[in-house]
């Protein structure tokens, strides 16, 4: 690929060196992105054009003549160089404080997220899988996992859902859908091109709309109609740390938690499946 040498390099070096050849307009967003590099991998598009003083259009203008194919792969490489530098020369001490030290820091970030939750938001998301037709789980990326994790979960509560991989099944999915049907789209970043198309589609067709990512000023926030946030505060963008799952999975787990329903789950005999499968089990 013709940009492949570019990823290999450091963006801020990048910057320098092509500074010469972008337009006036554009070097307002490399001087913003030099001057603001943590912020810079923090923000999308649209708070760099504010920040900056020009469009959204001439940020992306700018990522392109400097080497990159878009805004997305300018950012993530940027979070990637200030990540190796976070943990140039860190030394992990090898001891039980230092594990448990980890898992009360865990801890401490899901408890910030239950506190950041506005329980009216996560209501109206529990009345909405429970009145649903059909739940369209949307994801892309390394966050399919987690859909796929949501899909299972709601099927053992007699909830129906789709939940795919790729941005052509569950943008057909949404494209059939019933009126009765909702999406419920992850995205970490809040920023996920075929998340965001899914989320317009839905938007034509009418369909209510559930989010979970970990920014509420982002694409994702503004195209639902119900925002449960995934992370307790807004955290700098950390490229080795941001592709763990574990609070996304925690806000799942409480949102399907109040969702659970024992008469439901029996009179669509739910767990029949897993009755089936216990005798291959030991």
């Amino acid at each position: 690929m013709k940009n492949d040498n570019i990823l290999q390099r450091e963006v801020l070096d990048v910057i320098k060196e092509k500074y010469g050849e972008i337009f006036a307009a554009e070097k307002k967003v490399a001087d913003f992105v030099l001057q603001n590099p943590q912020k810079t991998v923090d923000s999308n598009v649209s708070e760099i054009a504010k920040q900056s003083g020009v469009s959204d259009a001439t940020v992306v203008r700018m990522c392109h003549h400097i080497g990159y194919t878009g805004y997305y792969q300018f950012r993530i490489t940027l979070a990637r160089d200030l990540g190796k530098k976070q943990y140039e020369g860190m030394v992990i001490p090898k001891s039980t404080g230092a594990i448990e030290k980890l898992f009360h820091d865990y801890a401490e970030k899901l408890i910030a997220i239950g506190r950041r939750m506005d329980a009216e938001t996560m209501w109206n998301c529990v009345n909405l899988l429970k009145i649903c037709n059909v739940a369209h789980i949307i994801a892309i990326g390394n966050t399919c996992s987690v859909s796929k994790y949501m899909g299972f979960r709601l099927g053992r509560l007699g909830i129906r859902s789709t939940f795919e991989a790729s941005a052509e099944f569950f943008m057909n999915h949404i494209n059939l859908a019933d009126p009765g049907d909702i999406v419920v789209a992850i995205s970490k970043s809040g920023t996920s091109k075929p998340v965001v198309l899914g989320m317009e589609l839905a938007k034509e067709k009418g369909l209510k709309i559930i989010a979970i990512t970990d920014y509420v000023q982002s694409p994702v926030s503004e195209l639902a109609d119900y925002v449960l946030l995934s992370s307790g505060e807004d955290e700098p963008f950390n490229y080795y740390k941001d592709y763990a799952q574990t609070n996304v999975m925690a806000t799942i787990d409480a949102l399907l938690n109040f969702v659970t329903n024992e008469e439901w789950i029996k009179m669509k005999q739910a767990d029949r499946p897993e009755m089936i499968l216990s005798e291959y089990k030991i």
